[in-house]
């Protein structure tokens, strides 16, 4: 089984900075992208960014010069280094990866319990 287990968010003042971590364990022959979504109450997930295996990322235009996605693929880890945050940012921030579990099947997404992050004004 695949679990990925967030951690980092927690309470940050406007201007601030946060960093989340998200760790994949178990059964993983390989991961292709992953990334960072969020959500608030009453609305869909939203993306906030992605990276494939080779590096290539992509930003939620909210995001773009704020936010830094990087990853570890020898920790199987993926980052979400957030700074100058906006009270607007604040939602339960979820990580996902593509993971081929067993050779010889496809890659599934899995996604992680979610950590919050709160920014005040």
């Amino acid at each position: 089984q695949v679990q990925l287990v967030e951690s980092g968010g927690g309470l940050a003042h406007t201007g601030g900075s946060l960093r989340l971590s998200c760790e994949a364990s178990g059964s993983i022959v390989g991961i292709n992208a992953m990334g960072w979504y969020r959500q608030t109450p009453g609305n869909q997930r939203e993306l906030v960014a992605t990276v494939t295996s080779g590096g290539s990322t992509n930003y939620a235009d909210s995001v773009k010069g704020r936010f830094t996605i990087s990853r570890d693929n020898a920790k199987k880890s993926v980052y979400l280094q957030m700074n100058s945050l906006k009270p607007e940012d604040t939602g339960d921030y979820y990580c996902n990866a593509d993971v081929r579990a067993y050779l010889g099947v496809g890659y599934r997404r899995y996604w992680g319990q979610g950590t919050q992050v709160t920014v005040s004004s």
